[in-house]
């Protein structure tokens, strides 16, 4: 059993590298199809089977769908451990099965994983959470499929990038840290300095409350025209964080889903009128 988790995780690397969209830490999305939008998942097994059962992938074939930060929260075994690690390799099944049409973009629990640094989540320290959960059921082989779970989260990209002006990431750095950011990261090979604290994807995936002025520097830098990002929670699975900046939730009961046609152009407000309460769906 060990082994075929971590020969799973390793097929999800690959398919990560390989899929057609990919454009070094991109996911370039074409000018025509659909796209669904997840925002941060955290263990929620019932919305991500609500996004899957929403996309219908198999009846769609120029529909892609974007997944964010599944580990860290949900379900725990007997002794607390985190269980999240069960609900990840479910998403890279569904990676497997529609290679170039599931994308996955990197968030900060992920990083932290692939740092083995901490980070909390309602009072947990959210990492040991998880890999006790991993000893316990793995054994003496859950260092290794630890370590494979940590490359498989370091092979994601950084964001995805619509024809359309839409860019998906799980967030963008805080203010004060833009003139740290290096947008060539996009461009160029993943470093393992890049994921730890000052480092480019670290400053991607950890930023919060971003100002206007920001968020028009960051849309200039990125060439994007709205930006979609999880990370930070919407009690209400969503908000409208300034004229170019929708927020969503997917990890509760109120969490949304965005569902949009990627030949057109969108405002933060159009976006809003296509957002659906995972609820919703049956």
């Amino acid at each position: 059993m060990p082994q075929t988790t971590i020969d799973l995780l390793n097929k999800g690397i690959r398919a990560n590298q390989t899929d057609r969209f990919r454009r070094a830490n991109l996911i370039c999305l074409p000018a025509q199809g659909s796209l669904v939008v997840g925002g941060d998942i955290h263990g929620h097994r019932r919305n991500l089977e609500r996004l899957i059962t929403h996309a219908q992938l198999a009846d769609h074939p120029d529909r892609h769908i974007v997944l964010q930060e599944i580990i860290h929260g949900g379900p725990e075994d007997g002794a607390g451990g985190c269980l999240s690690y069960q609900l990840l390799l479910e998403a890279i099944r569904y990676k497997l099965s529609f290679p170039d049409r599931v994308h996955f973009v990197m968030g900060n629990h992920d990083t932290a994983v692939i740092n083995s640094s901490e980070v909390m989540k309602n009072g947990k320290e959210m990492n040991r959470a998880m890999t006790l959960a991993l000893e316990r059921q793995f054994g003496p082989a859950g260092p290794g499929v630890r370590l494979a779970m940590q490359q498989f989260l370091f092979s994601q990209p950084l964001a995805v990038k619509c024809s359309n002006g839409v860019w998906i990431s799980h967030s963008l750095p805080n203010d004060r840290c833009i003139d740290q950011f290096d947008p060539g990261i996009f461009g160029r090979e993943l470093r393992l300095s890049d994921c730890e604290k000052a480092g480019c994807a670290y400053l991607l995936t950890w930023g919060r409350r971003h100002s206007q002025a920001a968020l028009n520097r960051m849309a200039q830098m990125l060439d994007a025209g709205v930006f979609v990002l999880g990370h930070q929670p919407q009690q209400s699975g969503w908000c409208r964080a300034g004229d170019n900046l929708l927020i969503l939730a997917s990890d509760h009961d109120h969490g949304c889903l965005l569902d949009l046609d990627l030949s057109k152009t969108y405002t933060v407000a159009q976006l809003a009128e296509l957002l659906v309460p995972l609820a919703a769906i049956a």
